[in-house]
C-alpha cells in the first residue's frame, strides 16, 4: 500500500474546516408508491427470452421499477409507457423479471410490459451523455463525476484518474475528518470533487492535478461562476450545498426529485469515499448551478 499518509490536524484542520464535508450525510433507497403494471400480462409483444446486456427496451405500459425480482420488493419509481430502458448486469431474466436501468435508476421490471427497441450499444438510462469527459457542459460534469466513483475520500484535496480507480490507485481513508488519515495520492472531499466536476475556476480542468480551490462556504454564496437555483427546478449537473457553523456538504445532482429521493454523485465521507447513490437532502441544502451550463 502506498504510504503517502496525510494527517489532518492542528492548524491545517482549523484552516480547512470551512471547506470540509463534516456532518451526517444520508443516502436512502427510494420507496415510492405503487400503481403501475406488475406480474403476468397479455401484451402480445411481451419479452420473455434472454437479451444481451445493453439492449434497449421500450415499456408498453406504465411499469413499476422494483428493488428486486418480484412483487414483494419495493417500488423505486414508475416508468412511463413508451419510455426507453436498458438491460444491465445479466443476459437472462429471473422468473420473467429483467434487471434494467431507467433515468439513472437500476432495478427490476416484469417482461410482459417490455419489448425490444434495439440491440446492443444502448443508453445506460441516465439521460444524454454527449461529448467527452472534458466537455464544459452538464454531460461533461456527469461524466467527470462518474469517473471519480470508487476513489477514496481525501480531506482538503481533489485528484483522480479519469479512467477510474484500481485497487492500487483508489486510496483509502481512516478515522474522523479533519483528523483523518489518508493513504495514496488520489481522492477528493466533497467541495474539491464538485469543483473538478464544474471545472471551477476555468483553469481547474485536469482531474489528475491535485487542487482544492473552494469550500462549502464558497458555494454557500453566489459568484460569477455559480448561482442559486430553486430545488424544484434543479437539473442534471446542478448541485446541492449545505454550510452552517463550520460544517457542510455539497454533491452533484443527477436525476430524481430535488425535494425527495434523488440520484447523486458525492464524496460522501471518509468511510464511504466517492459514491453514486440515491439520497435525500434536508431543507438546509441550497440548489446551485454552474454558470454557463
Amino acid at each position: 500500500m502506498n504510504a503517502n499518509v496525510t494527517l489532518k490536524a492542528g492548524f491545517l484542520a482549523a484552516a480547512m474546516v470551512l471547506g470540509g464535508c463534516a456532518g451526517t450525510v444520508t443516502d436512502t433507497d427510494s420507496d415510492l408508491m405503487t400503481g403501475a403494471e406488475d406480474g403476468a400480462g397479455t401484451v402480445a409483444a411481451e419479452l420473455s427470452s434472454g437479451v444481451s446486456i445493453g439492449t434497449r427496451l421500450k415499456t408498453t405500459s406504465a411499469l413499476n421499477l422494483r428493488t428486486g425480482a418480484g412483487t414483494g420488493y419495493r417500488v423505486r419509481l414508475v416508468i412511463p409507457a413508451g419510455a426507453t430502458v436498458t438491460t444491465v448486469n445479466r443476459t437472462t431474466p429471473v422468473s420473467g423479471w429483467y434487471n434494467i436501468k431507467y433515468n439513472g435508476v437500476t432495478g427490476w421490471s416484469y417482461g410482459s410490459y417490455l419489448k425490444v427497441a434495439s440491440t446492443g450499444g444502448g443508453s445506460t438510462g441516465g439521460g444524454s451523455t454527449g461529448g467527452d469527459i472534458t466537455a464544459h457542459n452538464r454531460d461533461g460534469a456527469v461524466k467527470r463525476a462518474k469517473s471519480g466513483v470508487g476513489f477514496s475520500y481525501w480531506w482538503g484535496h481533489a485528484a483522480w484518474n479519469p479512467g477510474g480507480p484500481t485497487s492500487s490507485t483508489k486510496g483509502s481513508c481512516y478515522g474522523s475528518c479533519p483528523s483523518c488519515r489518508h493513504y495514496g495520492s488520489k481522492g477528493a472531499d466533497c467541495s474539491g470533487y464538485v469543483a473538478k466536476l464544474w471545472q471551477v475556476p476555468s483553469s481547474n480542468t485536469s482531474l489528475t492535478h491535485d487542487w482544492h480551490p473552494y469550500s462549502t462556504a464558497s458555494f454557500a454564496s453566489d459568484s460569477s461562476l455559480w448561482h442559486g437555483v430553486r430545488r424544484s427546478s434543479i437539473r442534471r449537473g446542478d448541485a446541492l450545498n449545505y454550510h452552517s457553523g463550520g460544517h457542510g456538504h455539497v454533491f452533484l445532482f443527477e436525476s430524481g426529485d430535488g425535494w425527495g429521493s434523488m440520484w447523486a454523485y458525492e464524496a460522501k465521507g471518509c468511510s464511504y469515499g466517492i459514491r453514486h447513490n440515491i439520497r435525500t437532502a434536508s431543507s438546509a441544502y441550497r440548489g446551485i448551478a454552474r454558470a454557463g451550463y
